[in-house]
């Protein structure tokens, strides 16, 4: 999948116009496998801005449990201007669990691309320069997310995408971004 260059000078414009000050946060959202990782590393290039990735804060089936530690140790010094350091979350011991494990920088930048499921999550919203949703069918998102976990997790796969779709909906993440993008035809 490829990133065009109309999407990211879109993403310069909303950055560029948007009433929030300081620092540019770029929230890039959207169901599991619909192209998120992919949208946030060329937004990164584009930009020079690091990238936070919500898979070091998800801990065990909950969207919601983390969002403390993600707000005090992310946001709340991004914010600040400073630094940010976290703990991770420990997929290798501890996959279906809330295990951390180790901590990780992130340097403050000008721009910054927070890339994950509920990253433009109402309690940030307000904080968020630029709220992109990505999106594609669910069938083609449970494709890609066996291909990459194998099929050992398509069980697990169905469960968080019904668990995500409960999320979103009440969250009304959609209906707030800036922008939109449909993966579906595998060209951003």
């Amino acid at each position: 999948m490829s990133v065009e260059e109309p999407v990211l000078d879109r993403v310069n414009e909303i950055i560029t116009t948007s009433s929030v000050v300081g620092t540019r946060l770029i929230a890039i959202d959207g169901p599991a496998g619909s192209g998120k990782t992919t949208l946030a590393k060329a937004v990164a290039s584009r930009f020079d801005a690091p990238v936070v990735e919500i898979d070091d804060f998800f801990c065990g089936n909950s969207l919601h449990s983390w969002w403390p530690r993600f707000e005090t140790q992310v946001v709340a010094p991004l914010l600040r201007g400073e630094d940010a350091l976290y703990q991770v979350r420990d997929w290798r011991g501890d996959e279906f669990g809330d295990g951390l494990r180790g901590e990780k920088r992130t340097r403050w930048a000008p721009v910054i691309v927070i890339e994950g499921v509920t990253s433009s999550h109402r309690a940030l919203a307000a904080s968020l320069a630029c709220r992109i949703w990505v999106e594609a069918p669910p069938a083609q998102r449970l494709a890609r997310g066996i291909a990459r976990d194998g099929e050992s997790h398509r069980e697990l796969w169905r469960r968080y995408m019904a668990e995500e779709a409960v999320f979103f909906a009440e969250d009304r993440t959609r209906e707030r971004a800036d922008l939109i993008l449909d993966t579906s035809d595998r060209r951003l």
